[in-house]
């Protein structure tokens, strides 16, 4: 059984391990500096769907059925799978999800859905209540525009401090194991709501709980940045990732020298226009699962705190002016024992 620790983080009692990852991704994602890490890039992002919401849910199914196949087993030998993506109540993933028949538990943390996956899957197997679990989140840069901006058709011009969802996935497989990586600890994050209320300023808005939650993994194991190769964020982009950095220089933390955030990573910022970065659940998702996750497997890396930030607003909020508060949850991984 998981040990807790300090205030919010728990120590896995076992070998929580890593048993199988994919992703996918979109055009624009192929073409970032990271474009050859993906186990399936879609080269117009309709993966063969007449909708983009459609697609999206083709998209996640096709990544965990990747997952599942890379570790060879079937789908009902998968206990709990848990889920979610960014749309109205996250139909992306039950339409994906559904023939699949895998006893499922529906999430959401925005953005941040990748890290709760985890944090719920390890402790589920941790604890004995699940055997082997699966997690699986996704995004895509069309479904979100509709959503929560205006239909690409309306060609509205995109603030500096604006961030371009990915049309991204990743899946993750966890069971007990003796083969690396392995998630050592989690830690639940606390929401967070420092007034932000420009919904183009997710940055911004995910940046705070970012940190509060890196802070408490700290306080509550008494751990160094420096017993890390990397504090990796999921996607606070250039102005989140800036602001990270302040708050924890400000308490006398120094994250600058291992810190990476995702939505930094995935494109090349400049030269593909997508101002500041990166976001979306599939952001973090699928560089977890096609860049981190192997890094950590081959033995490139040995350890690294994952905490991807999620921004919880939705359409309606954004429209009756309500601030937006922010989430991020936390995951040690490692590729030591």
């Amino acid at each position: 059984m998981a040990k807790k620790l300090g205030r919010a983080t728990w120590l896995m009692d076992s070998f929580v391990s890593v048993s199988a990852f994919a992703s996918s991704a979109g055009k624009k994602e192929s073409e970032g500096p990271f474009g050859s890490i993906f186990d399936y890039v879609d080269p117009d992002d309709r993966f063969g769907q007449q909708s983009f919401e459609e697609a999206e849910s083709a998209m996640q199914g096709l990544t965990l059925q990747t997952a599942i196949e890379k570790r060879g087993i079937k789908p009902e030998e998968i206990d709990i799978l848990f889920g979610g993506d960014l749309l109205n109540q996250c139909i992306g993933t039950s339409f994906a999800l559904k023939d699949f028949r895998v006893p499922f538990l529906g999430i959401y943390g925005a953005c941040s859905t990748i890290s709760e996956g985890l944090l719920l899957s390890s402790l589920s197997v941790d604890s004995g209540i699940a055997e082997r679990t699966a997690n699986i989140t996704s995004s895509h840069f069309c479904t979100a525009e509709r959503q929560y901006r205006f239909p690409l058709e309306y060609g509205g011009q995109r603030t500096p401090n604006s961030q371009w969802t990915a049309t991204a996935c990743g899946a993750i497989i966890l069971e007990k194991g003796i083969e690396p990586p392995f998630i050592k600890a989690v830690t639940v994050g606390t929401i967070e709501d420092k007034g932000i209320v420009d919904a183009n300023n997710m940055g911004a808005a995910m940046a705070p709980a970012a940190y509060s939650t890196i802070k408490q993994f700290f306080e509550d194991t008494g751990l160094l940045p420096d017993s890390f190769d990397f504090i990796v964020t999921g996607d606070l982009g250039l102005v989140g990732s800036r602001l990270l950095i302040e708050l924890a220089e400000a308490d006398g933390i120094d994250l600058r020298s291992r810190h990476l955030d995702c939505g930094k990573m995935l494109y090349e910022i400049d030269r593909q226009d997508v101002h500041a970065g990166g976001s979306g659940c599939g952001c973090a998702a699928s560089m977890l699962c096609g860049h981190f996750l192997p890094s950590l497997k081959s033995g490139r890396m040995k350890n690294i705190l994952f905490a991807a930030t999620g921004a919880l607003l939705s359409p309606t909020s954004t429209q009756q002016g309500k601030s937006i508060p922010g989430i991020s949850h936390l995951a040690w991984i490692s590729g030591e024992a």
